[in-house]
């Protein structure tokens, strides 16, 4: 079994939302989240809009400060709220990057390619003189699939896809282990999204990195991730291997959004029974008691409403949180 590189815990971030004292309110955005990723894999992260998987994301690398729990990365404990530990994340930053969802807004306008890729090499020193920081620079960009004339342009002079390797090539000028996809295609054409794929999945077989890639698509996650996690509202409701969860996914959740993967079989496309969830996602601000999937699940009955399910492993490395595990399958 590979080594874990990144151990999560009992994940919490809350938002203030108003009010004062008793009765100030909390956005609860990331609620008791906890997973581990191995090195060298991919963990997919899914859920609807709003489900948390960016903010645990980015709490995982500490651009919001979690509320609670513990964040371990390679055996070292780089934050744990009870233990009041909180370390320095300067030399952490080198190992842990980001490609962040909105390549329109991930890029500085006023400053060019090379320098945005080039930041990052400064401020940790990487380069011995200017000549091999721009050797280094260009030497990203070809990573990308950019070439040297692109290092002077500005991002508006590039099309969505460009500017998305762009954002990669800053994200791997550090040389990293651990990269944060957060939604990383959603922004982009149909067309390009395939060759960003393939690009991560390419650099990371030549570089031994380390992915967790956040997505609403599922048959995408599909394609790229070892394992999968599935988010509902703050909450991590299934996680298993990559074919196991679609092949025999145990949530109701898990299953309604399998059911709408999109097949291109005609005959197997009307053979698939489309599980429609009935009602609208509940606020955040004020989730609903007991599990929080039950307001749209059809198996909620008077315990769903009164217990929070408990997270348990139903098969080997395949972990669910439901009462009604044998009624759902």
């Amino acid at each position: 079994m590979a080594e874990k590189l990144v151990e999560v815990s009992h994940l919490q971030q809350y938002f203030p939302a108003g009010g004062l004292g008793k009765n100030r309110k909390y956005v609860k955005a990331v609620d008791d989240v906890s997973f581990f990723i191995k090195k060298g894999e991919t963990l997919g992260l899914v859920g609807e809009s709003g489900c948390g998987k960016t903010t645990t994301g980015r709490s995982l690398l500490r651009l919001y400060e979690p509320t609670g729990g513990s964040i371990v990365y390679d055996g070292a404990t780089i934050f744990d709220k009870e233990k009041k530990i909180a370390v320095n994340m300067l030399p952490y930053r080198r190992k842990m990057q980001i490609v962040f969802q909105d390549p329109y807004a991930s890029l500085d306008p006023r400053m060019t390619v090379a320098d945005i890729v080039g930041e990052a090499i400064d401020i940790h020193k990487l380069a011995a003189n200017k000549k091999e920081r721009q050797d280094k620079i260009i030497e990203m960009l070809e990573r990308v699939g950019l070439n040297s004339e692109h290092a002077n342009r500005y991002p508006h002079e590039f099309s969505g896809g460009q500017r998305q390797r762009v954002g990669i090539a800053r994200a791997l000028a550090v040389d990293p282990e651990f990269i944060v996809c957060d939604e990383p295609i959603s922004a982009l054409d149909v067309s390009i999204q395939a060759q960003v794929v393939n690009m991560f999945e390419d650099l990371q077989q030549k570089y031994g990195l380390t992915y967790l890639f956040i997505a609403h698509d599922l048959s995408v996650v599909k394609h790229i991730s070892d394992r999968i996690g599935v988010m509902y509202l703050g909450k991590l409701v299934e996680l298993a291997d990559s074919y196991e969860l679609i092949g025999h996914s145990m949530h109701p959740y898990t299953k309604s959004l399998i059911s709408a993967i999109p097949i291109a079989d005609p005959k197997k496309a009307r053979a698939n029974k489309r599980i429609v969830l009935s009602g609208d996602v509940p606020s955040p601000l004020n989730p609903p008691s007991g599990c929080r999937f039950r307001t749209r699940c059809p198996y909620a009955d008077e315990k769903c409403a009164c217990e929070e399910p408990v997270w348990q492993e139903t098969a080997p490395g395949h972990f669910a949180a439901c009462h009604h595990l044998d009624k759902v399958n």
